[in-house]
């Protein structure tokens, strides 16, 4: 099986994917942006179901932002008594009807197991995704939301709009890294692979090649290319070579020392006049002018 390290437009957009090198081109972008989308919707749902879990659903969203308590004593009304797991959102977002303990227990754990599998650490354990487990996680999320709401939630609840709808619009900044199969487009090696090509056509018939490819929007031009070392991999080796030059200097003699303090301080073009720093020097050499000198101009110059 080919494996690929399938990368998107930010530094967590990224999974592995195994499939084979008689595959077309176009059917493996469809499968990529399932599974791409897939991990979007799932990490929606993380952020989103975490709040539904501790605050409850959502309130309309021309109540969102107003204190219940405080609009009630304005108006002279008392409020129904509350239920024990009512707990308030500071943000005045939700109702505060949040779950049963039991059942906001299940709900976060399958959140968190869902969160794992679309997360890029499945990339550092060298796990390759299926859209048949990113599914299967999907649906556990919503057994789980059954649980704690057996009576459903609001229709404006992004929960429930996670859950039922696929994708996001694209002039949302949820909706913005979401990505269409009909115009997505997939690089490796700094050229786009064509839909009509099979997968052998670009990375040749050997099952167990493993690439990196960019799986990006139509119109974003070639990806840019990627550093050969990792910021973390640079952070550590300039930290040893600081290390490094620090012992090495701490073992100098003092006239080692004098002698790079006068080195850091010369800012004179001095070596101007040397003859490794002249681009003529060639050509003068096989010309025979290169002894050629003139006085009287602040010192003996070379003439070129």
């Amino acid at each position: 099986m080919v494996l690929l390290h399938v990368k998107g437009k930010a530094e967590d957009q990224q999974f592995l994917y195994e499939t084979t090198v008689a595959i077309g081109v176009g059917d493996l972008v469809r499968e990529l942006v399932e599974i791409h989308n897939l991990r979007l919707r799932l990490q929606r749902l993380k952020m989103d179901g975490d709040d539904l879990a501790a605050h409850g659903p959502c309130k309309p969203p021309d109540k969102q932002g107003l204190d219940e308590d405080i609009q009630a004593e304005a108006d002279g009304v008392t409020l129904p008594p509350r239920g024990p797991t009512y707990r308030k959102d500071p943000t005045g977002k939700r109702d505060g009807c949040a779950p049963v303990e039991s059942a906001a227990t299940t709900l976060r754990k399958a959140l968190d197991d869902a969160a794992t599998a679309a997360s890029k650490r499945q990339v550092e354990m060298k796990k390759a995704l299926t859209k048949r487990e990113l599914m299967e996680h999907l649906d556990l999320v919503r057994g789980a939301v059954m649980i704690a709401y057996p009576m459903g939630l609001p229709e404006w609840d992004p929960v429930r709009m996670d859950l039922e709808e696929d994708e996001k619009p694209s002039d949302t900044p949820v909706g913005a890294d979401i990505l269409d199969a009909q115009t997505a487009q997939l690089w490796w090696a700094g050229k786009q692979m064509i839909p009509e090509n099979k997968l052998s056509d670009h990375v040749g018939r050997n099952e167990k090649t493993k690439i990196v490819a960019k799986l990006q929007k139509k119109g974003g031009g070639a990806p840019q290319r990627e550093a050969p070392i990792s910021p973390e991999e640079h952070k550590a080796m300039m930290a040893y070579y600081h290390k490094r030059q620090a012992r090495s200097i701490s073992h100098w003699s003092p006239y080692d020392r004098e002698e790079m303090k006068a080195l850091e301080s010369n800012d004179d073009d001095d070596y101007t006049n040397s003859a490794w720093a002249n681009g003529n020097a060639l050509k003068n050499h096989f010309s025979g002018v290169g002894n050629v000198s003139i006085t009287g101009l602040g010192g003996r110059r070379g003439f070129n």
